[in-house]
């Protein structure tokens, strides 16, 4: 537990890729962590229940299953355990999903944002809300040799996904302004590691590679992503949630590698670590989907001295590593 702040940080998402590696490291560090998640079944229901197994068996964890579009039950939960530090991490993730089911990005990303929002400015001596933007709300922008800055305009989403992450962004401003509470919006670019999520092109390979069964590569292989190692997005996020920005204020920050990868060299290393050849099948690029990603993450690193570690090579050997612990060589279900 902190010396300067012995309340429970509440981690949304917490059963997620991203939320577990945060409430790992959180309590890791000294903290209180209560979680919420959902628990639903965009991906396999298997896997969430696994890192939340592993984060119930941390002295200091307390889980809530709840959706965080409840706003009530989300307000009375902030209020009722004095919290005063929040990372919003659960959202309807998935640009592709977006256009199938479009009414599940309303309900987890607008109303859940909001809901967040509400419970914020109501708590007692609120200090931060830490929230995950995108990447995506750049839209599909040239790359031209450098990174995306957060004071580019993004006001062209080529995806309801990234609409939705965009208006959040746009949300917090407007209650950073009415209600003062400090707020941080990181803009995460592609990350990857294990415990992954399954919708993520990487670990659809590894599944498909392993079966025996061919890749589709989208995009006709020309894509490129700034793909980001879980562990360098820990460490990003817990800079952003020490580093308080001033009352009133909505800091919009890149949270990436700075070192984009083509998808053919992705694939590549990924067949490495794999030791195994994969059978491509070459695709245009799907509706919704960008050419390429690449994050100026300079104001993060003067914030926070962020500075990615772990580069793809090795990134995915970890990947492949803990895919084999997790599942053998057999897909999940």
């Amino acid at each position: 537990m902190s010396d300067t702040d012995p309340s429970p940080i509440l981690v949304t998402g917490a059963a997620g890729f991203i939320g577990h590696a945060v409430s790992t490291r959180l309590i890791q560090r000294g903290e209180r962590v209560i979680g919420i998640d959902n628990l639903n079944d965009y991906y396999d229901p298997a896997l969430k229940s696994a890192r939340l197994a592993n984060l119930n068996a941390l002295d200091g964890f307390g889980f809530e299953q709840m959706d965080v579009s409840d706003a009530d039950r989300v307000k009375a939960l902030v209020q009722d355990n004095g919290v005063q530090r929040i990372i919003h991490l659960a959202a309807q993730a998935g640009v592709r999903y977006s256009i199938e089911n479009p009414f599940a990005y309303q309900k987890s990303n607008l109303e859940g944002h909001l809901s967040l929002l509400e419970a914020s400015r109501h708590a007692p001596d609120f200090q931060h809300l830490v929230y995950a933007s995108s990447s995506s709300v750049y839209g599909d922008k040239p790359m031209g040799g450098v990174g995306f800055t957060e004071e580019e305009p993004v006001n062209e989403p080529v995806s309801l996904y990234a609409a939705t992450k965009r208006s959040c962004e746009l949300m917090s401003q407007s209650y950073a302004r009415l209600y003062g509470f400090p707020q941080t919006g990181l803009r995460f670019f592609t990350v990857y590691g294990p415990w992954g999520r399954p919708d993520m092109a990487y670990f659809g390979f590894t599944q498909k590679i392993l079966a025996g069964e061919p890749i589709e590569v989208y995009g006709e292989g020309k894509m490129a992503r700034d793909f980001t190692y879980i562990d360098d997005i820990v460490d990003g996020i817990l800079g952003a949630l020490d580093n308080v920005p001033e009352p009133h204020g909505n800091r919009i920050l890149n949270i990436g590698d700075s070192h984009p990868v083509g998808l053919m060299e992705m694939i590549q290393t990924l067949e490495d670590a794999l030791g195994i050849k994969a059978e491509k099948i070459m695709r245009p690029m799907q509706p919704g989907d960008v050419t390429s990603t690449f994050a100026d993450v300079s104001k993060l690193h003067a914030l926070t001295g962020y500075q990615p570690k772990v580069m793809l090579k090795e990134g995915l050997q970890n990947f492949v590593s803990w895919y084999r612990d997790f599942y053998g060589n057999m897909p999940p279900r």
